[in-house]
């Protein structure tokens, strides 16, 4: 089995994975005047983190992206084909086996509010099936 990764769907999911969160969380998106509301984190405290969230966020996003895309390449090999739907099937999993499970962990132990788990959980589903969409149709 060989690992091969397109590059191009990578940089394409890094692509969709920034524009995901920025219509997420930012203040005029899906989720971001609540978000703010529900962990406090106020539009100053935002400027006063300067570049640092933002320098994460990326990275992160790349990682997934690597991450993903391995993972898709990895799976296709396995099924023998390069199927878009064993990418999703991929990013679906990814999310429920290590996203969802570790967020609904430390924010039950964190009491954090019901409504923040749903928020991000469902903005990290969103994220990896998103992401993975360009790497199933570039594959």
């Amino acid at each position: 089995m060989e690992l091969s990764i397109s590059w191009p769907a990578v940089v394409a999911a890094i692509a969709v994975g920034m524009a995901i969160a920025w219509v997420w969380y930012s203040d005029w998106g899906l989720a971001g005047g609540v978000w703010r509301k529900l962990t406090g984190v106020t539009k100053e405290d935002s400027a006063r983190g300067g570049k640092g969230p933002f320098v994460v966020l990326v990275a992160s996003i790349v990682v997934t992206a690597l991450a993903l895309a391995a993972a898709s390449s990895i799976a296709s090999g396995f099924f023998g084909t390069d199927s878009f739907w064993v990418a999703l099937a991929v990013g679906l999993v990814a999310w429920l086996g290590f996203s969802l499970s570790t967020l609904a962990q430390h924010n039950g132990f964190e009491q954090k509010p019901g409504q923040l788990t749903v928020i991000n959980s469902a903005y990290q589903l969103v994220l990896f099936l998103g992401m993975a969409v360009p790497i199933g149709l570039l594959e």
